[in-house]
């Protein structure tokens, strides 16, 4: 009987355990939803490619108003605001002391002057006296040469045409005498006039240093600081201390816009900037940049360049030092396919992009120039379509395009172009038998002997904005990127794709025509921007009381 019980409980409970587990099975299936996504439209359109960066609005000419003299200031001619001309005097530091130091050195520069005069009498002394001298010798000297012939008629002792001689000799050495005592007398007068020179120059120095007690605007313009008050003293000594900050002109400013070194390869003199200002919100103003600085800012080990971008200020709205937060247009595209910047964050794991099927024509497209960065594809225009030669509407038709358009070449120069292009197409095949680490060099020879012959073809009204166009080209950066799409089974199908500008919010899509992507990657498809999270539903309760074991 008790073999039979056991039986049974075990028959029970091996039941009870199949339809447990039946349950949660069904209720895990009932509860976990298929994954779902979340998609975009791939939409054309035009895309700016943007920096942005901020700056503080200054005049592109101001002038830092200091004081070489020390002193204190007398008075005050200006104020904030006040508009100046050039000359006029708009501070005045006490003049007294260096008026005194002015008569100082007049009185030095006269005692000076009556020196000079007493040397002068004393070098007209000295003249007398060689000349008294040479008097003297010559005297000496007749009178020696009339004892000797009385000694040779013997009318006279030979010791009288001895003393002669001996007084000859003596008014010889006594003019050398006298001669020398001219040369200290004629430098005495040089030094007496050098010192005058020094005295004058004292004297000068004296009458400068008075004259910038009189503080006066070096140009035209608004006094935008003023950094001293009536009665206080300025020491200059090291550094002339600042008085004034002129504006040269309000009516013509500019934005010193600290850019990051990643983003200021592409921004270039020349190009359009937007910014806005916290005084005026909503509002927006337009300025073009100007100069871009090559001196690098290096705050915190973050690396900046300053990027001027200069606007017209005839309201006189904007003032000086207002923040400015800055963006700059560094590409525009008038209509590209866009894709959303989500769409390319997305990855799905085990499902990955068929691999390229190699072929010349696709390794020739690839390797044009415009698809190693220099301009992403856009549908030709007609007239450019029908002059496109065979093989064209890969990546670097665009390039060719816009030269066609932009520069409005003629029928002869298009043929020549598609010619240069049409010769350089094996060149660019040939890279894939060079050494990856020898293809860029070779592909940039290439590229630069391509722009030089195109170069050669273009008129000199059209190389102007030739060079423009090459510089555009030569900023654009191409990327790589992953696009996911839903198939007609729904599962999501993976394509390699290439990226050119960006917003921020949409990519540029760049695809080849007749490619599967092409074909895939079209206006108004929906592409995978992002998955739902499964989230389980809500627990339904027991149909019956839970039996616990």
């Amino acid at each position: 009987m008790k073999n039979t019980f056991s039986w049974k409980l075990w028959v029970l409970l091996s039941i009870l355990a199949l339809a447990a587990a039946g349950g949660v099975a069904w209720w895990m299936q009932d509860t976990v939803p298929d994954v779902t996504y979340r998609t975009g439209l791939i939409e054309q359109g035009p895309l700016q490619a943007s920096v942005s960066a901020s700056g503080t609005v200054n005049p592109v000419s101001q002038v830092s108003v200091g004081t070489q003299v020390s002193g204190q200031i007398k008075d005050l001619l200006v104020d904030f605001n006040s508009e100046v001309r050039a000359g006029q005097l708009i501070a005045l530091i006490d003049p007294e002391t260096f008026e005194y130091r002015v008569r100082q050195a007049q009185a030095d520069v006269d005692a000076a002057q009556a020196a000079v005069l007493t040397a002068q009498a004393n070098g007209a002394a000295a003249r007398a006296a060689v000349s008294r001298a040479q008097v003297d010798l010559s005297e000496a000297r007749r009178d020696l040469d009339r004892k000797r012939m009385l000694v040779a008629r013997e009318f006279i002792a030979k010791s009288e045409a001895e003393k002669a001689e001996a007084l000859v000799n003596t008014s010889v050495e006594g003019l050398k005498s006298v001669q020398a005592q001219l040369g200290v007398a004629d430098a005495q007068v040089k030094s007496a006039q050098a010192n005058v020179a020094q005295r004058q120059a004292a004297l000068a120095q004296a009458r400068v240093d008075l004259a910038r007690t009189r503080i006066v605007s070096p140009v035209n313009g608004i006094v935008i600081k003023r950094a001293v008050e009536k009665g206080q003293t300025v020491a200059a000594s090291l550094q002339a201390p600042e008085l004034f900050v002129i504006a040269q002109n309000l009516q013509d400013m500019q934005v010193e816009a600290s850019v990051d070194e990643s983003d200021i390869g592409r921004v270039r003199p020349g190009q359009k900037a937007t910014f806005t200002v916290d005084a005026f919100p909503g509002q927006g103003f337009e300025g073009e940049i100007r100069q871009v600085r090559k001196a690098a800012q290096n705050v915190s080990n973050v690396v900046t360049y300053v990027a001027v971008v200069a606007f017209t200020n005839p309201s006189g709205r904007l003032l000086p030092g207002m923040t400015a937060n800055v963006r700059v247009i560094t590409d525009a595209r008038e209509s590209v396919l866009k894709v959303p910047n989500a769409a390319l964050r997305v990855r799905i794991a085990g499902i990955e992009p068929p691999a390229p099927a190699a072929s010349a024509a696709a390794s020739a497209a690839s390797s044009t120039p415009a698809a190693s960065g220099a301009t992403p594809p856009n549908p030709p225009p007609p007239a450019a379509a029908a002059s496109a030669p065979s093989g064209r509407g890969g990546p670097g038709s665009e390039f060719r395009n816009r030269l066609v358009t932009e520069l409005q070449l003629t029928p002869e120069q298009i043929e020549k172009v598609d010619a240069i292009y049409a010769d350089a197409r094996p060149r660019f095949m040939q890279l894939r038998e060079l050494a990856p680490d020898e293809r860029p060099k070779a592909r940039e020879r290439i590229t630069a002997d391509i722009r030089a012959r195109i170069g050669d073809v273009l008129t000199p009204d059209q190389k102007p904005r030739y060079a423009v166009l090459v510089s555009e080209a030569a900023g654009r950066v191409v990327t790589r990127g992953r696009l996911y799409v839903q198939g007609e089974d729904g599962k999501p199908r993976a394509y390699s794709v290439r990226l050119g500008i960006t917003d921020g919010t949409a990519t540029e899509l760049l695809v080849a025509p007749g490619s599967p992507e092409a074909q895939a990657l079209q206006t108004g498809t929906r592409v995978i921007t992002g998955t739902s999270s499964p989230t389980p539903a809500p627990s339904r309760p027991p149909a019956g009381p839970r039996m616990s074991f």
